[in-house]
């Protein structure tokens, strides 16, 4: 027979741990679906910098270090070799004026030179002077041939005339007027060709008398240098200034082009500056800054850009354009705040160490309950020594942590604890 099976029944027991375990089931759930699986990290609000993001003008500026330097420097080199220093008149250091005499030379090889380039020159001057002699005594002798062959025409030219009368009277043979006739032809020839032989000879005169006088001239100049040459065995100063280096020692033998020393200019000063060649692009003439000189600022331009590239840096000149510092000196240095363009309205970020470990690609943003901070995607265009220049993922008024991401590794957020 079949044995009836009667159902059990709902315990209260029973009802709480169904209910227990589905609610906890149903947690789980939820939070593999819907919960935050982001990664943490607890950091200490006391431990970071945070600051508000800003809308402000953004002013386009690096800043620099100038050292002072000498408006011109001036390279004192050797101009002759072989010249022997004999005394040493002025120290490194002095200040000296165009025309001091800095230091004494000695040089017999420049002595005899000039020795024998003078003797060349009066050589030369004699030899000129001779020549015109010569070419005067040429041209009275051709005055006095000329005389003479003119005379001699007029001659023959009489006696041809009157032989012709009296040869149509027939007072004299034929012969005899013919020979006449001839004589006076042949000498009017020979003064002609005498004339142009003397127009030949005096074109020649004068052009060998320019030459020569061209090569006397030459000579002359050439002796004026090489007289030039024996003055720089008095070494003189050739501008006003301060004496910056002397390299030379009593008996020392000077090779040419050997720099002896520097002088500086100290009309004014300008600052040599090294720019990081980051900026080398953006850096022209013309562009300003403002420098600091014992509290008080004053305005500078660059003049010149040198384009060589060491160690990562490049160097510019810049110069006063309103007023020169008082009591400056040559080596000192001041920060520079040289702007690079126009100051124009924008989103503004402090600063921060952050940019070392994200390159200014995220920051951590605090949320406003400031209870915790959440990785954000930001694009940085320009920067100046305060602030980055936000153009992307940042509002004014959010709060940003700025200092150095290193310890954070990549965590998504930030849980601040006071």
């Amino acid at each position: 027979m079949d044995k009836v099976i009667q159902k059990k029944k709902w315990t209260l027991k029973k009802i709480l741990w169904i209910t227990g375990t589905t609610v906890f089931v149903g947690l789980i759930v939820y939070y593999l679906a819907f919960g935050d699986k982001s990664s943490k990290l607890n950091v200490e609000v006391d431990k970071i910098t945070i600051e508000e993001v800003t809308q402000d003008l953004f002013r386009d500026y690096i800043t620099v270090i100038g050292t002072v330097a000498p408006i011109h420097t001036i390279y004192l080199d050797a101009t002759e070799s072989g010249s022997r220093v004999e005394e040493i008149i002025l120290k490194e250091g002095s200040m000296v004026k165009k025309g001091d005499v800095i230091a004494r030379f000695s040089n017999t090889s420049l002595i005899l030179e000039i020795s024998n380039n003078e003797a060349a020159v009066s050589r030369s001057t004699n030899e000129l002077r001779n020549i015109r002699l010569q070419m005067e005594r040429q041209t009275l002798d051709t005055r006095s041939q000329l005389l003479q062959f003119s005379f001699d025409l007029k001659e023959r030219e009489r006696t041809y005339r009157n032989n012709k009368i009296l040869y149509e009277q027939k007072h004299i043979s034929k012969d005899e007027f013919e020979r006449s006739k001839e004589a006076y032809e042949l000498t009017s020839e020979r003064i002609n060709l005498f004339r142009q032989s003397a127009i030949k000879d005096s074109i020649y005169n004068i052009t060998q008398i320019k030459t020569l006088e061209e090569q006397d001239e030459r000579m002359q100049m050439n002796s004026r240098i090489v007289r030039k040459r024996l003055e720089s065995l008095e070494f003189r100063a050739p501008v006003t200034g301060e004496l910056a280096s002397l390299n030379l020692e009593v008996g020392q033998v000077i090779g040419m082009g050997i720099r002896m020393g520097t002088i500086n200019v100290l009309d004014s000063y300008k600052l040599r500056v090294e720019v990081d060649e980051h900026y080398i692009s953006r850096i022209v003439k013309n562009l300003t800054g403002d420098c600091e000189f014992a509290s008080k600022m004053y305005k500078g331009e660059i003049k010149t850009v040198y384009p060589e590239v060491r160690n990562g840096r490049f160097t510019v000149d810049m110069v006063f354009t309103d007023s020169v510092p008082n009591n400056i000196r040559i080596g000192q240095t001041s920060r520079i705040n040289l702007e690079l363009g126009e100051s124009q309205r924008a989103i503004l970020l402090t600063r921060g160490g952050f940019y070392q470990s994200t390159g200014g690609q995220w920051v951590y943003v605090v949320d406003p309950s400031g209870s915790f901070a959440t990785k954000r995607n930001i694009r940085i265009n320009r920067q100046n020594p305060r602030f980055y220049e936000v153009t992307e993922g940042l509002t004014p008024g959010e709060k940003v942590i700025v200092s150095s991401y290193d310890n954070f590794g990549n965590v998504d957020k930030l849980i601040l604890k006071n």
